[in-house]
């Protein structure tokens, strides 16, 4: 599976997240849209997992997706990587599927060890995560994606200060950086002012990926981050990234955050999006 040409997932993975936040005329294509490369890259090209999926993670690397309003594209990255079956993804947001609009664990998802969407919380469980990895001994990596409007949580920056006052330092924090929210800019709603100033001075290793929609750059970014790990410091990736990229109509803005399209703007959606490794 991993040996797939994963610039050709990008496609593929982008048509999975269209049709089906389109199939139940809800959800969140905006930043899954935006964060595509990302997780293609984690899954694929840098992180130790297995989808022979166990819910412990003994002696693997672990994501947690704290901003899980981006399920889809979450969903379709797992299920492409075979954690389940890709015909499970038309079954999105429907009563009782196990691919709700933001994970949950009851149902038994391969790939989700958390329950995410109320923002906020996914750093300090990945703390917790990245605590019994060192009791256990064990040399992986935890790995988190958080949203920028996400940063206006409070307890987001408490868990920063911990993770950095207890030398957390087998954690990758990703910040997608694409400066819009739900109601609008962030610099609208609650400036984040000088983000990278402000996690150096709460003791992170930090690093900014400015082509955060860039595959090769995204990779070679996770992998020099990988190698500031186990030095006493947790890191962070800012990674600037486009909502809504690859779909040129949902390209800068923030409408399309939490908005699905109709009938005719899929259909121009998935024009821009032709190569297919075969939709479910």
């Amino acid at each position: 599976m991993s040996n797939l040409d994963t610039e050709k997932i990008i496609p593929q993975v982008r048509r999975d997240i269209l049709r089906m936040v389109h199939a139940n005329n809800s959800g969140h294509p905006g930043g899954s849209l935006g964060c595509t490369e990302f997780f293609v890259a984690l899954y694929y090209n840098v992180m130790n997992h297995n989808s022979n999926f166990n819910m412990d993670g003994q002696k693997e690397d672990i994501f947690f997706l704290s901003n899980g309003h981006i399920s889809p594209v979450w969903y379709s990255v797992l299920a492409r990587y075979g954690y389940f079956n890709v015909r499970e993804l038309s079954s999105f947001r429907k009563l009782n599927s196990r691919l709700q609009g933001h994970p949950t664990t009851h149902e038994g998802l391969e790939g989700i060890r958390m329950a995410s969407g109320s923002l906020g919380q996914g750093l300090s469980n990945a703390i917790g995560a990245a605590i019994t990895k060192k009791l256990n001994n064990e040399k992986n990596i935890i790995y988190t994606l958080h949203g920028d409007g996400e940063l206006q949580e409070g307890q987001m920056w408490e868990a920063f200060m911990y993770a950095s006052g207890n030398k957390i330092d087998n954690l990758i924090a990703t910040i997608d950086y694409n400066k819009k929210q739900i109601d609008g800019s962030t610099d609208d709603v609650l400036p984040l002012g000088d983000l990278k100033a402000k996690l150096k001075s709460f003791g992170w290793s930090v690093l900014e990926e400015f082509k955060g929609n860039n595959l090769n750059s995204i990779t070679n970014t996770l992998k020099e981050a990988k190698e500031l790990t186990f030095k006493e410091k947790p890191v962070a990736i800012i990674m600037h990234t486009e909502m809504g990229n690859g779909v040129d109509f949902m390209m800068g803005t923030h409408k399309w955050h939490g908005s699905a399209p109709n009938d005719e703007q899929l259909a121009i959606a998935l024009s821009q999006n032709t190569e297919t490794l075969g939709d479910y």
